[in-house]
């Protein structure tokens, strides 16, 4: 089936490059990506908000802190959800 497309220059060029690169055709390389984004599983980012929230209150909880810890930046908010905090 026959369809037309209008692509933003820029990404039109850089897609050419790595058909050429790969040594496959412009089509080969949409048809590749469109396999790949449909295998993909639909994501819900509010439900995948909530579960990340769930899961750093329940570890939080875990450890059953009765004072105050303070402001904890990115990286030791990850590390206490993973439990890796000393």
């Amino acid at each position: 089936m026959k369809t037309t497309i209008d692509f933003p220059e820029h990404i039109l060029h850089r897609a050419k490059t790595i058909a050429v690169q790969r040594k496959i055709t412009l089509k080969e390389l949409v048809i590749q990506g469109l396999e790949y984004a449909i295998r993909q599983p639909t994501v819900d980012p509010e439900a995948e908000r909530k579960a990340r929230a769930a899961a750093l209150i329940a570890s939080l909880a875990r450890g059953k802190n009765s004072e105050p810890i303070g402001p904890l930046n990115r990286d030791e908010i990850y590390d206490r959800q993973q439990g890796k905090w000393d």
